[in-house]
């Protein structure tokens, strides 16, 4: 036989279930304003971080080509666009990696392992293009990164890069000055190879332009790495690492030159002499 619950048990029930009821209604008020709070927080960590890591600069490498035969442009293409990601994927490690390491760290764990994935990447360019083309040469010194900005004085291993680019000014194929930190670091002074050509047949007139063109793009990149590097290496160090890297681009490109004209007029001989470069202080 049943009894009837008694009123002050009634009540007590009632009085249990509200206090859940408010306790549960709290729980979700406060883990949501929680969960606001820590997704403002994280957005502005993330753009703090990324304003205090630096992002990793690399030298073009499509300027630096030649004329590409169709049959590799598809593959030549494919890993230009790696290139472009792999700086991605490295200026992504140096936000997420921020305050980490030694004073190394960014040189061993980011920089190193960029440059060997560029290396590997530009040599299968290089060996695209040589199959059916004469196969460019001194690509690889194109494959070292430097850090700029903020994270290159922070981060230590930085190469320099705070400071600002040079930008050459020159007529086609000729000598250069720089800006900025270039004149510090002094300039790169190549021969003007534009007035020592014999008159350019029409047919070879794109190519040597373009070519022409190519020579200022090499001096300029010379430049930049000049200024980038300020005060690193030995004595030998910009003779090693920048002229004389340029004067094989160089090399090549003027080669390029005298074959195109040669084409269809008498080939240009000597122009190999106009190859190397000196600094100016």
């Amino acid at each position: 036989m049943s009894r009837a619950l008694p009123k002050y048990n009634k009540r007590r029930v009632v009085m249990i279930g509200g206090a859940s009821a408010v306790v549960l209604s709290a729980a979700v008020i406060a883990g949501s304003a929680l969960a606001g709070e820590t997704h403002g927080n994280g957005a502005q960590n993330a753009t703090t971080k990324a304003a205090s890591a630096g992002t990793v600069n690399c030298p073009a490498v499509a300027p630096s080509l030649p004329a590409i035969p169709a049959t590799a442009k598809a593959e030549v293409d494919r890993n230009l666009t790696l290139l472009n990601t792999q700086i991605a994927e490295a200026d992504k490690r140096l936000v997420d990696t921020v305050g980490q390491g030694g004073p190394n760290f960014v040189q061993n764990a980011i920089l190193g392992p960029l440059k060997d994935k560029r290396v590997a990447t530009i040599n299968r360019i290089a060996t695209a293009i040589g199959r059916t083309a004469a196969k460019p040469q001194g690509l690889d010194s194109l494959a070292p990164c430097t850090l700029n900005g903020v994270g290159a004085a922070a981060g230590g291993a930085a190469t320099g890069a705070a400071a600002p680019s040079a930008t050459a000014t020159a007529p086609a194929g000729g000598a250069t000055g720089g800006t900025g930190a270039a004149t510090a670091a002094g300039t790169i002074t190549c021969p003007d190879v534009a007035s020592r050509l014999p008159a350019v047949p029409a047919s070879a007139k794109a190519e040597v332009d373009r070519n022409l063109a190519l020579l200022n793009t090499q001096i300029g990149e010379a430049n930049t790495r000049l200024a980038n590097t300020v005060g690193q290496g030995g004595p030998n160090f910009v003779q090693n690492a920048i002229l004389g890297p340029l004067k094989d681009k160089r090399t090549s490109t003027i080669d390029r030159i005298a074959i195109s004209i040669g084409r269809t007029a008498a080939k240009p001989t000597g122009l190999d002499t106009l190859a190397t470069c000196t600094l100016t202080q």
